[in-house]
């Protein structure tokens, strides 16, 4: 007998933080994101706890950057939700701004005046190297190289990427 299985569709609009919760200490990942997170805070916070800790966060945001060789600042514009399985080697400009739920593997470059979307899928050495805008549920496969629009539920592959699918299946999540 064949189960049935149901997948969560994964929301463009409405960021999921369970996806950046760290489950143990040891998460790399997910410690970067969350000293980014606790910096962006505190800063907005102001006053002298602020500043203490900020200068905490910037301190924990550099050791977790060195262990994850991951190039992602503390004024970075991203949405909640984001995964980064393998941070190893990403690349994201201050002025590039990521939506919610997005997935970025490792090697990834992201240039300033990138718009992406929510629940955008990111393949392993994939380049965003103009400013460009990468709709919502999109794909970038592996190794590609971004120089053009990518529209809402597309998939891009290749160098220079092209747009190989349009469909928009799993666009029902709100």
């Amino acid at each position: 007998m064949i189960e049935s299985v149901t997948i969560p569709l994964i929301s463009a609009t409405e960021p999921d933080w369970s996806r950046e919760k760290c489950s143990r200490w040891w998460d790399p990942s997910r410690q970067l994101l969350k000293s980014i997170r606790n910096y962006q805070r505190w800063k907005a916070h102001g006053g002298i706890i602020g500043c203490f800790l900020c200068d905490w966060n910037v301190i924990q945001h550099r050791f977790w950057s060195v262990v994850t060789a991951a190039d992602i600042p503390l004024n970075c514009q991203i949405e909640g939700g984001l995964l980064l399985t393998h941070p190893n080697g990403v690349v994201i400009h201050p002025d590039a701004s990521i939506g919610p739920n997005c997935l970025i593997l490792q090697q990834v470059t992201i240039v300033g005046g990138v718009k992406i979307g929510g629940h955008v899928d990111i393949g392993a050495g994939a380049k965003i190297i103009r400013p460009v805008r990468i709709g919502n549920q999109a794909k970038i496969g592996a190794n590609a190289v971004v120089i053009c629009d990518v529209p809402d539920g597309a998939t891009a592959v290749g160098i220079p990427a092209k747009i190989i699918n349009t469909s928009k299946s799993g666009n029902n999540a709100k």
